[in-house]
């Protein structure tokens, strides 16, 4: 990788059009569009018809050719990692300076990411058990149980990402190249081996490296690195990652669909991620300044203040929304346009306004979970890695074995267990009933 070739630098180097206070608006803005574009994604790939045995739920894009451009626009992942990890470094930073440790950042970020979650999952949990006891079909239970558990990847791998923030810290600020060069170099090393192998499930191992990467990237950004660099040689870079990924694309090496290299994620994807560094900050003061502008500032402090609540509740209310569709169209006798059809389409701008009204409205009134005050954070390495451990294994529980009331239930038990340990009382967290 192009950035890897750069001399060594064992010290941070000044910053670079850093902010002056303790938010950034341009990437706050950018982030903001992110999430944006996940929901939009989710909601288009939504595909709802209704057979003669019932309502069918698909996903909308499988086997059509407008997938991959799209994907081009809507695969916003590796920035949100570069962004969480020049997030994540400027608050960790900042904390030390207040006289804090690692251990209070990282139960700080396991109380932000986990107590939301607690909420959706036991709230999504009460639905299928609602499902279940009107009569609803368990396969179709199930569909609903497996969509919503999707997203959850992102929950576990960030968290895992900000568990092990500072010790990526340490290593940026001893050898920042070596360590972005070794992650970069390991996505690769496990792509190649699984394309070697047959072995797909070894493509899950860039769980960790593709996005620890992008997050490391993030740490060049925040230190002014990036910026430091002459617009040309970002250019270079970010030009060259682009014909480097259509070289690729085109070899068959990885297949241009964006969303196709998301699950298991491959090194594709860092060249995306050095794409969209280099263009924000190739573009950096023009983005704060629009980032200032009325309209754009009220957005951006609606989705910072409540960005994880977002996430994980549009995925509940898109399977609401496919939900009655079906059943309206079965009352009312109704017919629903097959998927990808010119009345499909046209149906879409209404669709993904009504999911980014109701997400929002959603948001607004649970975002209570996600901007309660943090505990005070227990003192205990030991408790909080357990804490940790324990909390990813509620969210990987989900992904494995599906969503179901039962999952729900014992994924709620092992994220209240994570939140208290994380906690220096032990009672971070009300009682689950609290959703009901």
């Amino acid at each position: 990788m192009v950035i890897a070739a750069a001399p060594r630098l064992s010290t941070p180097a000044p910053a670079v059009s850093a902010p002056t206070g303790h938010r950034d608006t341009g990437i706050d803005v950018v982030r903001a569009l992110c999430v944006l574009g996940v929901v939009l994604l989710h909601a288009v790939m939504v595909g709802v018809t209704v057979s003669e045995s019932g309502p069918v739920f698909e996903n909308a894009s499988d086997g059509t050719g407008w997938i991959a451009p799209l994907s081009w626009l809507l695969q916003v992942m590796p920035l949100f990692f570069v962004i969480g990890g020049f997030s994540g470094l400027l608050a960790y930073r900042r904390l030390r300076d207040r006289g804090g440790s690692a251990t209070a950042f990282v139960a700080g970020r396991v109380h932000r990411l986990l107590r939301p979650a607690l909420f959706t999952i036991a709230a999504v949990g009460i639905a299928l058990a609602v499902l279940t006891v009107v009569g609803v079909s368990p396969d179709l239970i199930a569909v609903a149980g497996f969509r919503y558990g999707q997203p959850l990847w992102f929950l576990g791998v960030f968290l895992l990402c900000q568990a092990l923030l500072p010790a990526f810290v340490a290593l940026h600020d001893r050898a920042p190249l070596r360590t972005i060069g070794l992650l970069a170099a390991a996505a690769v090393a496990v792509d190649v081996l699984r394309a070697t192998t047959g072995k797909d499930a070894l493509g899950f191992l860039n769980l960790a490296f593709v996005w620890l990467t992008m997050q490391q990237l993030g740490f060049f950004l925040a230190d002014g690195r990036v910026d430091a660099l002459r617009p040309g040689v970002r250019v270079a870079i970010g030009t060259g990652s682009l014909g480097l990924l259509v070289a690729l694309f085109l070899g068959g090496v990885y297949s241009p669909d964006l969303i196709a290299n998301i699950n298991p994620p491959t090194a594709a994807l860092l060249l995306v991620g050095l794409i969209h560094t280099t263009l924000f900050s190739l573009y950096r003061d023009r983005i704060g300044r629009f980032s200032r502008h009325t309209p754009v500032a009220a957005f951006t402090a609606f989705v910072t203040r409540r960005t994880m609540t977002i996430y994980l509740w549009h995925m509940p209310v898109l399977l609401v929304m496919a939900g009655a569709t079906a059943l309206a169209a079965i009352v009312g006798g109704l017919s629903l346009p097959a998927l990808d059809s010119v009345e499909w389409w046209a149906a879409r701008p209404l669709w993904l306004v009504t999911a980014l009204v109701l997400t929002a409205l959603v948001a607004v009134r649970v975002d209570r979970f996600e901007n309660h005050p943090s505990p005070t954070a227990t003192d205990s390495r030991r408790r909080l890695v357990l804490g940790t451990a324990v909390g990813l294994t509620g969210v990987v529980l989900l992904l494995f074995l599906g969503t179901t009331v039962s999952t729900a239930a014992l994924a709620v038990l092992l994220l209240v267990a994570a939140l208290r340990l994380a906690d220096r009382s032990g009672s971070a967290v009300p009682a689950p009933a609290v959703v009901a």
